[in-house]
């Protein structure tokens, strides 16, 4: 069962380098509440979350609220999920995928992390 404390957060783009800097495995969904295949993989965002808890961070980014963001990485559409390492951009995602596709992704990157 999924609390409502595990909804994945809403950032802006104020908050992202602190939040590459302080995390070593961050992973951002692009999205938009209009977009019909981002509602798809949202509940998937949430299970990453669940399941990476304390290891890594899921975060949503609305591109309609921040366009600058969304050019900066190149993206021309949505869902697309980036998986950041040590603040670098190491995997980007783009469209709906299963949520095996993402959670392999993001164990390639854990796998780098030393506890």
């Amino acid at each position: 069962m999924s609390s409502e404390t595990e909804i994945v957060a809403y950032i802006q783009e104020s908050e992202f380098d602190a939040l590459l800097s302080e995390q070593k495995v961050v992973i951002v969904d692009f999205t938009a509440t209009w977009c019909g295949p981002c509602r798809l993989i949202s509940p998937l965002m949430d299970k990453l979350a669940q399941e990476y808890k304390g290891r890594a961070k899921v975060v949503k980014v609305d591109v309609d609220n921040n366009k600058p963001m969304f050019k900066k990485f190149g993206l021309r559409s949505i869902p697309a999920v980036l998986i950041f390492f040590d603040g670098s951009l190491a995997e980007t995602i783009v469209g709906v995928s299963s949520y095996e596709q993402f959670s392999s992704a993001v164990d390639k990157h854990m796998k780098l992390v030393k506890e």
